[in-house]
């Protein structure tokens, strides 16, 4: 299944490709190569939702330490980002930035562009950023101050390849280490 807000990109891309067959097949092939990857790109797949603090994204566990975790996502990897907890969003706070390649972790955290959601529950307050990087250069968010969000629930997504950090309450402990990879709905943290 592809992700909602990115159906339209995959059709249209199918449309161009389809049409360019008209002209010139070689081009309509490499049309629709770019376009079965796009489908892959922008996959949307269903997930099981796990208990404790689950990862909002899928990708490679770069960084940790003991309130704050960093997932590389790769061109290869889901970019639909969901909610780590169940709570209210008490603020969403997009800021402009350069886009470094997310990669490169000192580079992207500190000067790319990303958006910032804090969810409130009874727990304390998780913030979930979503970080742009040199290809990835769209952020989309789907919540707003004042909703209530399930865990595992969409909240936005990163188009082509990124960086998510989530940032816990100090009374929460990391399950996870360096170089793991994680997928979203996963536990990466419980409460101690």
């Amino acid at each position: 299944m592809i992700e909602t807000s990115c159906r339209k990109i995959v059709l249209a891309e199918l449309l161009a490709s389809l049409t360019l067959s008209f002209f010139n097949l070689y081009a309509s092939m490499f049309s629709l190569i770019l376009t079965a990857l796009s489908a892959v790109f922008f996959r949307d797949p269903p997930r099981k939702i796990e208990g404790g603090v689950i990862s909002p994204a899928d990708g490679k566990v770069d960084y940790v330490n003991e309130t704050r975790i960093e997932i590389f996502m790769n061109i290869f990897d889901c970019h639909v980002n969901r909610s780590p907890v169940t709570g209210k969003v008490i603020r969403v706070e997009y800021k402009r930035g350069k886009f470094p390649p997310a990669f490169l972790r000192s580079k992207s955290v500190n000067t790319a562009e990303k958006n910032e959601i804090w969810i409130e529950n009874e727990d304390g307050i998780f913030k979930v950023t979503q970080i742009a990087g040199f290809l990835a250069r769209r952020i989309v968010c789907y919540v707003k101050v004042g909703d209530l969000v399930e865990k595992g629930q969409k909240i936005g997504m990163i188009r082509f390849g990124s960086r998510v950090v989530l940032e816990v309450p100090p009374n929460h402990t990391f399950v996870v280490k360096k170089g793991d990879r994680v997928k979203a709905g996963k536990r990466v943290a419980v409460k101690r």
